[in-house]
């Protein structure tokens, strides 16, 4: 039962399109109502991350929900702050965090965050944790996000707190190699990421000539170019293939030792075949592959006055459902 059946989520006219789906909700979406509590993670490389906390009313909070964003977002994004909104309505506390380089404040180091960075995800569980106050950790992600928790997940299972009940994520590109190939070719999509990515690099070559060299940026006509100038030597890979191979989630899957949901809009426009891992959860009982027909790439449009989208109901279903 892996491979869950097909959601009956329809989305209202015209957001069946996936291209709409994804474009509207970032431009046109009314932000959530949250009140964010702001606080600074000094890192043990001297580095830092930035997180906001959303309380639940509840005196006693049923847990912990982790949310990461995806590639070029940061912690008050629409989707990010919707999906908070949904854990505290449900009595859950959330903390939304910023990768490096994602927040107001430059980083301190020359490092960056990128697909596969697993290591800061596991910093910010463990200072969550620290408090005592937690018995229960959900890691919900979107897209990059929602890949870098499945790869954490399942690259060493035996690192995850015991405190981690669970993962539900969201239009993530398993398979970044593929993935890259499709979001390259669809221009408005690619020329949306480089903007901001464009932006951080020059600002980074500035700080750190000796690291990054922004003149680099000329020329590049993919993310593959991108990738393999500044993302792999950053990161420590040998080039974008390098990258895309060590930091893909799709070869973790099978060791996902946690309930984990994974849902994936057939109609995404940036994901390949290979993003839908079928073979992988139907040999894991662990792994939840879930297919809506629609929904877009971080998008599942929903139109209510409580600004919910069907992405963050399906993930009140999924925290309900856990064991307590």
């Amino acid at each position: 039962m892996p491979v869950l059946p097909i959601p009956d989520y329809a989305p209202p006219f015209p957001f069946g399109s996936g291209d709409l789906a994804t474009l509207y909700p970032p431009l046109f979406r009314l932000n959530p109502l949250t009140a964010p509590e702001p606080e600074r993670v000094e890192l043990a490389d001297g580095d830092f991350l930035d997180m906001d906390w959303h309380r639940s009313r509840a005196g006693d909070p049923s847990g912990l929900v982790i949310v990461s964003h995806g590639l070029e977002g940061n912690s008050r994004r629409k989707y990010v702050l919707g999906m908070a909104a949904a854990a505290t309505r449900l009595g859950w506390d959330a903390v939304c965090w910023s990768q490096r380089g994602c927040s107001e404040e430059p980083n301190r180091l020359a490092r960056s965050y990128h697909s596969g960075e697993t290591d800061d995800l596991h910093e910010i569980i463990l200072h969550c944790l620290s408090a005592g106050r937690y018995s229960r950790v959900v890691l919900i992600g979107f897209s990059m996000g929602g890949n870098q928790i499945l790869k954490y997940l399942g690259e060493d299972p035996g690192r995850v707190p015991g405190e981690v009940a669970g993962a539900a994520v969201f239009s993530v590109p398993c398979d970044l190699d593929a993935a890259e190939r499709i979001i390259s070719g669809r221009r408005v999509y690619f020329e949306y990421f480089m903007r901001g990515l464009r932006r951080k690099m020059r600002e980074k070559g500035e700080r750190f000539p000796d690291v990054v060299r922004a003149e680099r940026l000329k020329g590049i006509r993919t993310l593959r170019d991108f990738d393999d100038r500044f993302t792999a030597p950053v990161g420590g890979f040998a080039d974008a293939a390098d990258y895309y191979a060590k930091a893909s989630s799709l070869q973790f899957l099978r060791d996902i030792r946690v309930p984990a949901l994974l849902v994936n809009a057939q109609n995404d426009p940036f994901l390949s075949p290979s993003c839908f891992p079928v073979q992988e959860a139907m040999s894991n009982p662990s792994l939840f592959l879930e297919m809506p027909v629609c929904g877009g790439h971080v998008g599942f449009v929903l139109r209510n006055r409580e600004n919910v989208y069907w992405s963050e109901r399906r993930a009140e279903t999924f925290l309900a459902g856990l064991p307590r």
